[in-house]
């Protein structure tokens, strides 16, 4: 595996944002970016760091999506 994405929302009831793989059954949160990103690399390392070789990707994305909404 080379690469795994995460779509980041900024959770709107709580603060702070979460990611969720595509792909795979992974999920986490965090209150800051960085903290987000500290807790993205530990669980794939939880979920796919089992040893076998070519199990943990080389590359983890991030993808950000953002809602707006304008008034007419």
């Amino acid at each position: 595996m080379t690469e795994i994405i995460f779509e980041v929302h900024e959770d709107e009831a709580d603060g702070g944002y979460v990611a969720t793989a595509l792909g795979h059954a992974i999920a986490t949160q965090g209150e800051t970016i960085e903290e987000l990103r500290e807790m993205v690399r530990e669980a794939v390392q939880c979920h796919l760091g089992d040893g076998a070789p070519g199990s943990m990707p080389k590359v983890i994305r991030l993808h950000f999506v953002r809602d707006e909404m304008l008034a007419v």
